[in-house]
């Protein structure tokens, strides 16, 4: 059987990317500017003279005294030594406590670090319900983090009933403000229609603005849409330009698919080594469609040494997460004796976890398996059923040998196994054998 030489499997696309981390270090950073620039005197002065000198305990102390006074932004210097640990020991509870403080004078920054605590359940009991009331008051502030937050909430039902209108809403007024992973969904909305009128155009637009700003998957999408021309004129150039982008922050997909437009000089002219060199780093990630390319590459001796060590090795490899059109390669194998001890129970095996995903040729090397007792139980049933799924599915040779088997048959036993084709077709060929 021709063995299928490019496998272009692994289109993922996150349709939501939640992050709801807490940015300590962007935050810290506009404290510091605030210290530098108010005028508010004593203990805050002498606190934010304190923690620039790294006299962290000295800091905290006059922190929290002015906090006691009512200042907002010593209040969340408090929250943020206690949440990152600076100069004292972690606790998150005490920082929850300084930052509701804060929150509670109407502070943007100190909301939506309350809503990431609720939402994650950083040493506070995860309450979606609370972390939506404090996204919301930051949010209506004009906080990009918070709205991005908030969308992320209303798209997946947590603490509110789902709403994708109401996510695109929120997307788009973080997105607005150069929010990057509002930007993305944003992209991935427009892409799906959830919320809105599927639109392609527009899909593309943010995920552009997503990735100028270095989003990987964006870019992984923006590769994918140009690859297969998915609201766009299909154009390999560009394709292989956005996937190069997102293979050199380490995205294993675009390495993958960077493989495939290499391997058959889409876009690039074509090069096997290169096209080797991809799949290799996004195998090391368990890529199964890369593994699988390798393989097929140690198989067939295409840019590389023929290799059946090899190609066992990256098989296996692909098989187990569950590659079909390898879960049948590695049968031949173990049936033609090719770089393994020739061992039919194991091709049976394979035969069959391929055969369970539709795949026609292992469902017709099944019932060849049956119908001459290689590797099972000679069974006339289960050859009929096999053949007759395998010529449903496509499979030319199957319908004569299912009849060649069919006359060595009781007319009982037609019927039994034209019933148990049938319920293996229900069952969606899970569980027939």
């Amino acid at each position: 059987m021709q063995k299928q030489k490019n496998l272009q499997e692994n289109v993922k696309h996150e349709t939501l990317k939640i992050v709801i981390e807490l940015d300590m270090k962007k935050l810290l950073t506009v404290l510091l500017v605030l210290l530098a620039s108010a005028a508010w005197g004593g203990d805050y002065e002498d606190a934010g003279e304190a923690f620039n000198k790294k006299d962290y305990a000295t800091a905290i102390q006059k922190y929290k005294s002015a906090g006691i006074n009512g200042n907002a932004v010593a209040q969340i210097m408090v929250g943020v030594m206690y949440y990152t640990g600076i100069g004292i020991k972690k606790d998150y509870l005490e920082a929850v406590k300084w930052y509701k403080l804060a929150a509670e004078q109407g502070n943007a920054s100190a909301q939506y670090s309350l809503g990431v605590m609720y939402d994650n359940g950083k040493d506070v009991v995860p309450d979606y319900a609370e972390a939506m009331k404090w996204y919301k008051l930051a949010a209506a502030q004009g906080h990009a983090k918070a709205q991005f937050n908030l969308a992320v909430m209303y798209s997946n039902g947590h603490g509110v009933v789902q709403d994708y209108a109401e996510a695109v809403k929120w997307y788009k007024l973080a997105a607005e403000q150069g929010n990057a992973s509002a930007q993305f969904n944003l992209g991935n909305v427009h892409r799906e229609g959830k919320g809105v009128v599927q639109d392609y155009a527009e899909a593309l637009k943010w995920y552009k603005l997503a990735s100028a700003q270095g989003d990987v998957i964006a870019q992984f999408n923006l590769g994918n849409m140009y690859d297969n021309g998915i609201g766009v004129v299909q154009d390999y150039p560009e394709a292989v330009k956005w996937y190069k982008l997102a293979s050199a922050q380490g995205n294993a997909s675009a390495q993958s698919n960077l493989g495939v437009m290499y391997s058959n000089g889409q876009g690039v002219v074509q090069d096997y080594a290169e096209a080797g060199k991809w799949y290799k780093l996004a195998a090391a990630q368990d890529d199964a469609s890369a593994q699988a390319n390798l393989g097929i590459m140690y198989d067939t001796g295409q840019g590389v040494v023929q290799d059946y060590a090899e190609t066992l090795k990256w098989y296996k490899l692909a098989a187990a997460q569950g590659i079909a059109s390898v879960q049948y390669n590695l049968g031949n194998m173990y049936r033609n004796g090719q770089g393994v001890v020739q061992d039919y129970a194991e091709a049976g095996k394979w035969y069959k976890l391929a055969a369970a995903q539709g795949i026609a040729s292992a469902q017709y090397n099944l019932g060849n398996m049956y119908a001459t007792g290689q590797g099972v139980a000679k069974n006339y049933l289960r050859a009929h059923m096999w053949f007759n799924l395998s010529a449903v599915g496509g499979e030319a040779m199957a319908v004569q040998n299912r009849d060649i088997i069919a006359a060595k048959m009781t007319p009982q036993q037609i019927a039994e196994a034209q019933k148990l084709s049938k319920e293996c077709q229900t069952r969606n060929f899970k569980n027939c054998d």
